[in-house]
């Protein structure tokens, strides 16, 4: 462990409080502190009123799981895989660190999946998949993962992963805190967050660093990021803020135990995001509109074979406005307005046989209108009934254009709530179809003559409060993915050519249990299911399993995850025809505990301690040949006002 910490000088800034004397001209009774514990795992199941499900995690699950980095956040949520290969760092954005929601996610080149900082893109738009490493966990309030098509809340994607930035109170206050930890692997990471609000002005400062050497050789990464959020209120109704996110990591490939010709060399991203609101609300009106722009590149180094580096920069543009109306009695409309314009370059340093190569891709630019309508009834002084519809649509400036309907239902009284959801999920082909034309001459302009990917989603389920500490969510879906791209060649296809020839379809279950025994101790159990068609699909074991529970008694508080996950088949889903895909890693169970000791004289939040992963050292892998660290241990400090 380091054993010193060294911040920069202007950090020290953060750790600075006042104090003002508050006089009463009688005495004030106390009454004692109660505790209250969160959830474990996840912060909750949320239906919004159109019967669409997303699982959220919030801060406090992201601390109490030690999580470094998306993956680690989102490892035990139900209906959620990971994979990586370094304690720090995500490795080119595929098995080395990625997210899947429900099989969803490991088609590469390109994802099903799309992720967002405060509901504005940001991934890598040319390979047309996310980079975890642009996302950084400190300083976040919550994370939104949305299981399956939702076109009321975001296009061109078939499930996605949101991320919304940490804000102010309300009232005039400040509050800050300091994060260190280190330990095994030569494992260090500092995070420091700045909150507060003063008048018509609110701020939001965070910025982290985590580095290690890794439990193997060329298994170290590092990771840097800063984000600041400034708002101002005008008014009663409207205010307007400033986002802004800027992310430097690199992360190495220790490949297959034993074999070390099959190291790949290191992987390095680089991102930057700005964005612009202006939000209003009202009591029958809220919205905002956004306006954003993000830029980044992201670098394959020293790759085995003759490929050498692969230099890929992108940026991104467009809108986001949304518009969510209360017009008469029980009825909600929302409506919107999304457009993308992505465009990027990739320069290609080989070993043979062309040295020197680059491509600048075209322009591509999306615009998606979308509108839904639900109406709540009361059919009983207990039952409501909320039927929902909407659409949305597509207009591409390449492909053809597309309509994504919705429909759901619900039926609530208060300790009870059905639902069932209709969806269309669409996903456009990307930058990458472009670029691996470049690389394959013979496909031409075959990728022109693509239609996008459709997936039909049909969902049930049952949300159950039996006791007032007690909620149960029970899920059954069906997803049926059509027309996936492909590019083949000759006996499959007359000349080589981009084809929609991908078909597969997912059955799936899903429930959680989530239990507060007393106000000082709660639990969690969640299980997943999932029957693909495409018996190979990677990353979707058949059977998964979560349980968490987080207890505090005094000064004390313990946090234990455990998973245990079934085989399963790994690396990605290819885009070629006919590509089989045989790689499996067995099943594995895993335990991680975190042990904290509240210290006053530190500030509110001040708190020493120690994170141990993988506690009964069980061998497990993501990839084949890729095992992952034995027991490891981190100890840290918290401390802030």
């Amino acid at each position: 462990m380091p054993h010193i910490f060294t911040l920069r000088s202007s950090l020290s800034l953060l750790i600075c409080a006042s104090a003002l004397p508050v006089w009463a001209a009688e005495p004030i009774m106390e009454l004692p502190a109660v505790t209250v514990v969160g959830s474990a795992i996840i912060d909750q199941n949320h239906v919004d009123r159109f019967a669409s499900l997303a699982t959220v995690v919030d801060e406090q699950q992201i601390r109490d799981l030690n999580a470094l980095d998306l993956s680690s956040a989102l490892r035990r949520t139900p209906g959620v895989t990971v994979s990586r290969f370094n304690p720090v760092g995500s490795f080119g954005g595929a098995e080395g660190g990625a997210v899947y929601i429900r099989g969803m996610g490991a088609s590469r080149p390109g994802s099903e999946i799309k992720t967002y900082i405060d509901g504005v893109p940001f991934y890598m738009p040319v390979w047309n998949h996310p980079l975890l490493d642009l996302l950084p966990v400190n300083g976040m309030q919550r994370i939104s993962v949305y299981k399956g098509p939702q076109p009321q809340q975001f296009g061109n994607a078939f499930a996605a992963i949101d991320l919304t930035p940490r804000q102010a109170e309300a009232g005039d206050n400040h509050h800050g805190e300091l994060r260190l930890t280190g330990g095994s692997f030569r494992t260090f990471t500092e995070q420091v967050l700045l909150t507060g609000r003063s008048g018509a002005w609110d701020y939001s400062l965070a910025q982290g660093a985590a580095r290690s050497d890794g439990d193997r050789d060329d298994g170290d990464g590092r990771l840097s990021n800063g984000m600041a959020r400034i708002g101002y209120r005008i008014g009663d109704n409207w205010s307007a803020s400033l986002l802004t996110l800027h992310a430097d990591n690199r992360a190495s490939d220790p490949g297959q135990k034993g074999l070390p010709n099959t190291k790949n060399g290191e992987f390095n991203t680089r991102g930057t995001l700005v964005a612009l609101s202006l939000e209003h609300d009202y009591e029958q009106a809220q919205g905002s509109i956004k306006l954003y722009r993000n830029e980044g590149r992201g670098s394959a180094l020293d790759q085995s074979g003759l490929d050498g580096d692969t230099i890929t920069d992108f940026t991104m543009q467009g809108m986001r406005w949304q518009e969510s109306l209360q017009p008469w009695q029980g009825g909600k409309v929302a409506l919107g307005l999304d457009v993308d314009e992505t465009e990027g370059e990739v320069k290609f340093r080989r070993v043979l046989p062309a040295p020197q190569d680059r491509f600048d891709t075209p322009t591509l630019r999306l615009t998606s209108p979308y509108i839904a309508l639900s109406q709540a009834i009361e059919l009983s002084q207990d039952w409501t009934l909320t039927p929902s519809a909407g659409i949305r649509h597509y207009d591409h400036n390449v492909y053809q254009s597309s309509n994504a309907p919705h429909a759901g239902l619900l039926l609530s009284t208060d300790n009870v709530e059905f639902r069932a959801n209709a969806s269309r999920g669409i996903n456009y082909p990307g930058l990458e179809t472009s670029v691996l034309s470049h690389l394959i001459p013979a496909l031409g302009q075959s990728w022109r003559k693509l239609e996008p990917e459709r997936v039909d989603h049909q969902e049930l389920g049952v949300k159950f409060n039996p006791f007032a500490d007690t909620t149960l969510d029970i899920a059954v879906f069906k997803d049926k993915l059509k027309d996936r791209y492909l590019f083949a060649f000759p006996p499959a296809v007359s000349q080589p050519a981009y084809v929609n020839l991908g078909d597969y379809e997912m059955r799936g279950a899903e429930t959680s249990w989530q239990q507060r025994w007393t106000s000082n101790w709660s639990s969690f159990v969640g299980f997943t299911w999932l029957d693909p068609s495409l018996k190979t699909l990677p990353y979707a074991p058949k059977r998964s399993l979560s349980v968490g529970t987080t207890y505090e008694i005094g000064p004390w508080r313990l946090n234990a995850d455990a998973q245990y996950q079934s085989s399963m088949y790994v690396l990605q889903q290819e885009r070629t025809e006919g590509a089989s895909n045989f790689e499996k890693v067995d099943a594995f169970t895993v335990v991680n505990l975190r042990v904290g000791h509240a210290v006053p004289a530190m500030g509110e939040v001040g708190e020493v301690f120690v994170a141990l992963e993988n506690l009964f050292d069980r061998g497990y892998a993501y990839r084949t040949g890729y095992p992952m660290p034995g027991t490891s241990a981190q100890m840290g400090v918290r401390m802030g006002f």
